[in-house]
């Protein structure tokens, strides 16, 4: 009750009888904000990037980001037809509807995942908008009102890296990420080394990496699946005295107990998670110490919702979340909301340098020029956009200024003939 007597909210609907009887009136009417009822669900490709925008009938538009982008089309066509189910529906029950999306099918899979976290997050970004408040005000409040962010480093010369990190510290940055130190050469070469110039090489190219940037930034080293577990722990154990924050992905990571068996022979940390889309796949691997950082797509695992849900999961287990975002400011903000809402919270991924798959030398996040703000590093922070929902939108002529493109399937071969992860 409001401190005049009067009721507000939905408080307004509840008349009390003798003091202590309470009973639903059914002539009142809840507020406006309360009645967002869905209009529209449509997917919109932009670039590389694949959204979908939610309008609701007073016309409060949401947005939120597939993380799926390797199979961009198909996570538009899935957007499309949970559509069907969401159009005349409330958009405030978002868990129900979560759980709708998951549940009616016997199939779900990265793709379909993908497609209910951008719904996610855009039933997120409704309510908060609607509420006219941020999207982790609707999560507990914030833990924090600034995030930690990271930035890439991509490049196929090992003097090529250690020039783009002494432009990324100019710029502000502490903390380098998708930083591989194989080496992200081009599909087009074949490539081969014997086991010990692989291993030596990478190594040293750590060590050179970190004699450039001395103790002023935190190296958080990407593998992407490259290596067998035996290169696994013959490469971190080489790596320990630089004290890298974390290797990600040294091993494909679809089974826990191979990750486990190497984690328990490693004193570096291992990050993982990123193309992982259930909660179930992250407890797995929490069960079996096989991970000291989860990699979170919030655009994959379920949006918001599900990102809290492994947050909390993390928590318990004493693992902090790396929310996994190499995509646009769209995808950016809603990892900063579950991060501003979570204690277990590391740093975040800040997507520089690299448009569909050509490196560029940037300090700018990849598709800032299609929303209406982004937050900007300031000595190796951002701050959390306050603004309603996500606090940022995309521009009306965001498929103009990007028009859609697919990612080209192609691999690394290696001299054998077969494919190599890079």
């Amino acid at each position: 009750m409001a401190s005049n007597g009067v009721a507000s909210g939905v408080d307004a609907n509840i008349s009390h009888t003798n003091g202590d009887t309470a009973s639903h009136t059914s002539s009142a009417k809840q507020p406006a904000v309360l009645d967002q009822i869905i209009k529209s669900v449509v997917p919109l490709h932009v670039g590389q990037f694949m959204f979908a925008r939610i309008e609701t009938e007073a016309g409060i538009v949401g947005y939120g980001e597939a993380g799926c982008w390797g199979q961009i089309k198909a996570a538009g066509t899935a957007i499309e037809h949970f559509a069907s189910y969401l159009v005349g529906k409330s958009a405030f029950t978002i868990e129900h509807h979560w759980n709708v999306m998951h549940r009616f099918s016997f199939f779900q899979g990265l793709v379909v995942n993908a497609a209910i976290s951008a719904i996610d997050i855009a039933l997120w970004d409704i309510k908060g908008k609607a509420l006219g408040v941020p999207i982790y005000e609707l999560l507990g409040g914030a833990c924090r009102t600034k995030a930690r962010v990271y930035a890439h480093i991509y490049e196929s010369t090992i003097e090529g890296v250690l020039a783009e990190c002494k432009r990324k510290m100019d710029a502000g940055f502490n903390a380098f990420g998708h930083i591989n130190p194989f080496l992200d050469e081009g599909a087009d070469k074949t490539w081969f080394k014997t086991h010990i110039r692989k291993m030596h090489d990478a190594i040293d190219n750590v060590r050179r990496m970190r004699e450039v940037v001395g103790d002023r930034v935190d190296l958080l080293v990407e593998l992407h699946r490259r290596l067998t577990p035996a290169e696994a722990v013959t490469f971190c154990n080489g790596i320990a005295d630089l004290h890298p924050m974390f290797v990600e992905d040294p091993i494909r990571p679809e089974s826990a107990d191979t990750m486990a068996r190497v984690a328990d022979k490693l004193v570096v940390p291992i990050a993982t998670g990123e193309r992982f889309a259930t909660i179930h796949e992250f407890q797995a691997h929490f069960a079996r110490n096989a991970l000291e950082f989860a990699r979170v797509d919030v655009a994959l695992c379920g949006g918001i919702t599900g990102a809290k849900k492994v947050a909390a999961l993390a928590e318990a287990h004493n693992i902090q979340i790396v929310p996994h975002n190499p995509l646009s400011p769209i995808g950016l903000a809603a990892c900063l909301q579950v991060a501003a809402a979570v204690p277990n919270f590391a740093i975040q991924e800040y997507a520089t340098g690299f448009e569909n798959g050509i490196f560029t030398t940037s300090a700018r996040h990849l598709g800032a020029d299609i929303v209406d703000y982004v937050p900007e590093p300031k000595d190796g922070f951002v701050d959390i956009p306050s603004g309603p929902g996500l606090g940022m939108n995309l521009v009306e002529n965001a498929q103009e200024i990007r028009p859609p493109l697919v990612q080209e399937i192609k691999m690394r071969r290696h001299r054998d003939g077969f494919v190599i992860d890079q």
